[in-house]
């Protein structure tokens, strides 16, 4: 059986969550992010449904959506940071939209977003004529996006396919129930995913992409430096006490560390790929965040444990 169930988590075996709720309340914090970057006078990207996904959920998460964060109140430096870390999910979203407009002119029809979450893009983005978009999340956390969008009469621009589904459960046997073919090439995104599995879970989506994958097919994934001996406790505590001020100020129950891996073990997503027939493109967060003139500094992204690696790979042949 192909399953992901047999690495250890810091969460219940077979535990699921809502979209306010565990992983549920990340995607909500990153939506939050694009909905306030959306509504910057020069935005690097645009998601028209973001505020939308994060305000169905309640006033505080809209409050967290809003341009101005005024509930920071005068703090200069954590508005300074908010500020990055907005910077940060613009970055990385327009990464991820480029990859996509560069598979759909190469002729991929077939996409496959990992842990969706509220992730928007086969409604925003301009796809070609016969393009599938499968999505594989928690059944709760896709059942309120679709239902949001679909009672705001949101359409999508591909043929849209939800796979509710955990990825620690047979997800492959559910993909192709619902339509998707190995056999064709596909486009693969695990944005924002790769923190929330153990080291041996991570590989092991990645043999399963793998062994899904026709020739031709691709692959982005976000890549966060979480090796403790940079990412240390004493960064884990900043993280949890700047959470603890948002839960404090907006009364929102985030507390993204008790949620990831920190494992000194975790194979390195790109030499993993590479080793295992896939050619890779990569390029570090802050270089891409100065290239689309939205410098950070590296100290401030180690910090927030966003010094990342964004890459894209191709695989040409079969995988070994």
């Amino acid at each position: 059986m192909t399953d992901l169930s047999e690495a250890q988590s810091v969460r219940a075996a077979g535990d699921s969550w809502d979209i306010t709720e565990s992983v549920g309340a990340t995607a909500l914090g990153v939506a939050a992010s694009r909905a306030a970057e959306t509504a910057q006078p020069d935005p690097l990207i645009r998601d028209e449904f973001a505020f939308l996904l994060v305000s169905a959920a309640g006033p505080a998460w809209a409050q967290l959506a809003s341009s101005d964060p005024y509930w920071i109140g005068d703090d200069e430096d954590a508005r300074r940071i908010h500020e990055m870390a907005r910077n940060y999910q613009a970055v990385r979203t327009h990464y991820f939209d480029d990859y996509f407009a560069e598979v759909a002119h190469a002729g991929i029809r077939q996409v496959v977003i990992l842990a969706a979450g509220l992730d928007s893009r086969a409604y925003r983005l301009d796809w070609p004529a016969g393009t599938t978009v499968f999505e594989i999340d928690q059944p709760k956390v896709l059942q309120y996006k679709t239902a949001t969008l679909d009672a705001h009469g949101a359409v999508a621009r591909s043929r849209y396919v939800a796979v509710p589904v955990d990825l620690r459960d047979d997800w492959p046997a559910a993909l192709i129930e619902n339509g998707f073919d190995p056999l064709q090439p596909t486009a693969w995104l695990a944005e924002g995913l790769l923190p929330y599995l153990p080291a041996d879970a991570q590989d092991r989506l990645f043999e399963l992409v793998g062994a899904h994958s026709a020739p031709g097919s691709r692959i982005a994934v976000e890549v966060f430096n979480l090796d403790p001996e940079r990412y240390t406790e004493e960064r884990r505590a900043e993280r949890r006490a700047r959470a603890a001020h948002m839960r404090a100020q907006l009364d929102l129950d985030i507390d993204v560390d008790s949620l990831m891996y920190a494992d000194a073990d975790r194979a390195d997503a790109a030499e993993w790929l590479a080793a295992h027939g896939w050619e890779v493109d990569a390029v570090a967060s802050i270089d891409e965040m100065a290239r689309l003139g939205r410098p950070a500094r590296e100290a401030d992204l180690a910090q927030l444990g966003m010094d990342s690696v964004l890459l894209r790979a191709r695989l040409d042949g079969a995988t070994r």
